[in-house]
């Protein structure tokens, strides 16, 4: 009876249902757990909302990694053989999903929030990226220091330097302009092929160290929300990202996309990804 049992309970455990089931029984003791995703392992916290969700999903938003890499081939900009510059790198789950295209010749994962960190650095090495991935441990900003940083108690990607939430615990942490995160990681301005950002609201602080690599047309994936601007910083962030690139792409959270100038960005739209391209970029098949 055990075994039949235990039989039934491993097949229903291991349905989407059950693995939600699963997780959220999990004790607060257990600080961190480890899954085989295929072709990868990833370790996370169970008591945070991404951990939950990739053990759920077995994979973390993976389809946003994939479409963007074949958005990019499609429309000709070359980024195999380049940097990706990744800002907010979380625990390591997108760094990882990059580094298993083969795409990329190195990887600069940045990351301020300790929690994440320390699984950042344990993703990159389980996977024997050791070499291809450089981890600097800081915000992005427009100057170097130390900055407040508001710790989100149970979903660490919800961490931010611009907004605290209700029981969000404050601590300072290193932060270093765009140009010096390269220099660290021993990285030249000119090989970053791509930056993907995603940083909780401080996009436009991050982004005002970035100029030379706009002024370079490199193409950037950014999350933006303007609720977390307000609508007149939102605006003033949108004409300054249209001071360096004339076209995006959106893809917003219904799976819908569309191409916009980018002084059109939305600012009466819930929380979406743009694709900012360079402008000397060829689309076969669209009307540029």
């Amino acid at each position: 009876m055990r075994k039949w049992r235990d039989r039934l309970a491993r097949r229903f455990f291991d349905t989407r249902y059950g693995r939600d089931l699963l997780i959220r029984a999990v004790s607060p003791r257990t600080r961190f757990m480890t899954v085989d995703c295929g072709d990868h392992l990833v370790t996370f916290s169970p008591g945070d909302y991404l951990g939950r969700s990739l053990f759920v999903k077995n994979h973390f938003d993976r389809d946003h990694v994939g479409r963007l890499m074949d958005r990019l081939a499609g429309l000709g900009v070359p980024v195999r053989g380049k940097v990706l510059l990744e800002i907010g790198a979380n625990i390591g789950t997108h760094t990882v999903y990059f580094a298993l295209t083969g795409a990329l010749s190195r990887i600069v994962a940045v990351e301020p929030d300790p929690r994440n960190f320390e699984l950042l650095e344990e993703n990159v090495r389980q996977n024997g990226f050791d070499g291809l991935v450089e981890r600097i441990a800081c915000a992005a900003s427009d100057r170097e220091g130390t900055i407040e940083f508001f710790l989100h108690p149970d979903n660490h990607g919800r961490s931010s330097p611009a907004r605290k939430h209700a029981g969000d615990r404050a601590i300072r942490v290193p932060a270093l302009p765009v140009p010096a995160i390269l220099a660290r990681a021993g990285v030249p301005e000119e090989d970053i092929g791509l930056v993907w950002m995603d940083i909780e609201g401080y996009e436009a602080v991050a982004c005002r160290s970035m100029q030379s690599l706009f002024a370079r047309q490199v193409p950037v994936h950014m999350e933006f929300t303007a609720d977390f601007y307000g609508r007149e910083k939102a605006a003033e962030f949108v004409a300054f990202l249209a001071g360096y690139y004339n076209d995006c792409f959106i893809f917003y959270n219904d799976d819908s996309e569309e191409r916009r100038k980018v002084s059109d960005i939305p600012l009466d739209r819930e929380q979406f990804d743009i694709l900012l391209l360079p402008r000397a970029v060829a689309c076969p098949g669209h009307s540029w």
